[in-house]
């Protein structure tokens, strides 16, 4: 399976930001309080402190799903819209067993996540 073209500039465009820029362009879009849930924190507040130059780093696996999460954002709004992104991260998702996105990616399950990005780009389904 070819890798997507949306896939492989989001992912640069990712890699060339810093964690707190990429943690405030998703409070921006998403919210704190589904930022902290998908990094896995129980402090809602704790993204709006990553995003602060002189703030707490968040550790490496809230990295590693603030990271996901915004390449994912990325795909999804230049192909679909912040709308439908926005929808994807916070709804049942019948890709992922009807969990939000948003549990899937707190529970590192990347690569269902990508998959059911890539399905609502497709407007597929199998399962």
């Amino acid at each position: 399976m070819a890798i997507s073209t949306h896939v492989t500039t989001a992912h640069t465009r990712m890699i060339k930001l810093d964690i707190r820029e990429i943690t405030r362009r998703l409070n921006a879009s998403l919210g704190g309080t589904l930022v902290a849930s998908l990094s896995g924190s129980k402090d809602v507040k704790l993204p709006y402190r990553w995003a602060k130059a002189d703030g707490p780093a968040p550790k490496n696996e809230a990295m590693r799903r603030l990271q996901f999460a915004y390449e994912q954002w990325t795909i999804l709004v230049e192909a679909e819209g912040e709308h439908v992104a926005r929808a994807w991260f916070i709804g049942a998702n019948p890709w992922l067993n009807y969990d939000t996105p948003v549990t899937a990616i707190r529970e590192d399950r990347f690569k269902e996540a990508a998959t059911a990005v890539q399905a609502v780009i497709d407007d597929s389904f199998s399962g």
